[in-house]
């Protein structure tokens, strides 16, 4: 079997105005008030945090990620999946191309990778040939809904 390699962005770069980054600062403001006025002074320190490591992400260039289905698996930069740890597995050509893998991992079980139409067929005979399980999968909706307010 020959290994299959492509390269995508980590995720969607997104360009956010100043207005945006106002709305951030005055909604983790008011949270944070309204925590202290409560007495939360840990949900408020929580909050702060949160709001300047959000800031900070949001101005973060994504990285190139290299996939690569080889004879052993799916390969994530240096991390493989095996086949034999993949439940199932979709490729949505419609949109965005997109392979959805679902694993056994506890936390976020599917995953979404961004592919090429012209490499979907192939991704698609070698999962196959792996005997790994063809399931009709789509994007959560809380990926949608974080996509629309400009995560």
């Amino acid at each position: 079997m020959e290994k299959l390699e492509w390269s995508a962005l980590e995720y969607e770069e997104r360009e956010r105005s100043a207005d945006w980054f106002w709305a951030l600062g005055i909604i983790t403001l008011t949270a944070s008030l309204t925590s202290i006025i409560y007495g939360n002074y840990f949900f408020a320190a929580l909050i702060i945090l949160s709001g300047i490591l959000l800031g900070f992400f949001a101005t973060k260039q994504p990285d190139m990620v290299p996939y690569e289905l080889n004879e052993k698996g799916l390969k994530i930069r240096t991390r493989l999946y095996p086949y034999e740890n993949i439940k199932s597995f979709w490729v949505q050509t419609e949109v965005k191309p997109t392979l959805f893998i679902k694993s056994e991992r506890l936390f976020m079980p599917v995953m979404g990778i961004p592919t090429e139409n012209a490499k979907a067929e192939k991704i698609r005979s070698i999962m196959l040939g792996k005997n790994v399980i063809e399931e009709e999968m789509r994007e959560h909706a809380s990926e949608k809904i974080m996509e629309v307010l400009g995560f």
